[in-house]
């Protein structure tokens, strides 16, 4: 091999190692930009999950808050309506169909509290 034909060896395997240290630096940008997105949905991913444990007490606070103005008696016909049956006057005992509502077993349930 001639001086010459090394000499543009030696050219090519430089070029080349540019090349492949360009695409080395591209990578890694690449990679730091993912890892600070991971970061980031993991962060807004903590705070949804405390906000959904959040509204979830809410919710059963206010379910329990509801619940607590019934009377032994009206729980008990809660229980029932909630099993699918009807407990008002109209239908009394029958099995609600596909768990509809009753605008009449609802009054008897949660209608003027005294």
């Amino acid at each position: 091999m001639d001086k010459r034909a090394l000499y543009d060896e030696f050219g090519q395997i430089e070029l080349d190692i540019k090349q492949l240290l360009d695409r080395l630096n591209e990578m890694k940008h690449s990679a730091e930009k993912l890892m600070e997105q991971n970061v980031n949905l993991e962060i807004e991913n903590r705070h949804l999950r405390e906000r959904l444990l959040e509204y979830e007490a809410n919710e059963s606070k206010d379910a329990s808050d509801e619940r607590q103005g019934l009377s032994k008696s009206r729980l008990n016909l809660e229980k029932i309506y909630e099993e699918g049956f009807h407990v008002c006057n109209v239908c009394y005992g029958t099995r609600r169909e596909n768990d509809e509502e009753c605008a009449f077993c609802l009054d008897v349930i949660y209608g003027e509290r005294k």
